[in-house]
Formats: C-alpha cells, sequence, structure tokens
C-alpha cells in the first residue's frame, strides 16, 4: 500500500518565483550595434582607434573579436537605456536621414526585449568614400 502513501503536488501556472531581472549592459550593446549596422547608410561602427584596432585583429586572424559591441556603449537603468553610437556613414547619404534611420532602427530592436529606450547618441566619425580606385 505504499501507493496510498504518495501524494501529488499540484503545479499551477501562477505559481512563479519572485526575484528581479537584470539585462546587462553589454547584451543591449550588442542589439544595438547589430541594428544600426542593418541601416543602410552606415558603412562602419567605431571610431578611427576601434576601427584601426579592429583592421589589426583582422590581419592576424581575431577578426571577431570585439565586433559585436564595437562603435556603441550603453547604460542601462531601471529597464531604461541610454545608447551612444560611432558611426561611419557612406558617402553622399544626408546625416540626419541616416541617423534618425539608426535611432528608429535600434529603438525598435531593444525595445523588443523589453526595455524603453530614453536616449540614442549618435556621433557621426567618419565618412567612408567607397573603394579606392586602382591608378595604372
Amino acid at each position: 500500500m505504499a501507493d496510498d502513501a504518495t501524494q501529488e503536488l499540484s503545479v499551477t501556472p501562477d505559481a512563479v518565483a519572485g526575484g528581479s531581472t537584470h539585462v546587462s549592459d553589454e547584451v543591449v550593446e550588442k542589439i544595438a550595434a547589430a541594428a544600426a549596422r542593418a541601416v543602410p547608410g552606415v558603412a562602419e561602427l567605431g571610431g578611427d582607434v576601434a576601427r584601426f584596432f579592429n583592421t589589426v585583429l583582422d590581419k592576424i586572424g581575431l577578426d571577431q573579436v570585439g565586433d559585436a559591441r564595437r562603435g556603441c556603449s550603453a547604460h542601462v537603468t531601471n529597464g531604461a537605456a541610454v545608447i551612444n553610437l560611432v558611426i561611419v556613414i557612406d558617402a553622399g547619404r544626408p546625416v540626419p536621414e541616416v541617423t534618425d534611420a539608426v535611432r528608429a532602427r535600434v529603438t525598435e530592436a531593444v525595445e523588443a526585449y523589453g526595455l524603453r529606450v530614453d536616449e540614442i547618441n549618435i556621433r557621426v566619425d567618419d565618412v567612408a568614400m567607397g573603394s579606392p580606385t586602382s591608378g595604372a
């Protein structure tokens, strides 16, 4: 009669453990950088120094080191993010058009993760002039 002594415990969907959730700054940086790179007119992310070091890393086979967050910093407080981006735009693209599109895309991407975006600061660091033409 050991079966009679077995008790079933019912688990209800309402039984949820308490606690808090914190999304790290690094996660927001990755999301925002990926969204910004996807905007037409954004050639690259990162300032001169970051792009220089990335070129060096590419040459020694460490091309993925730091790429996910390069050109982006974020600070998350109480579910709200402040994001700073450094971008290089394609030559001939109007800065307000590109930066407005970046703000819209980054806001949409970050808010899809349940956060609020309070501010997106963008510094246009350079203009990509395209591939250099080879001379004879």
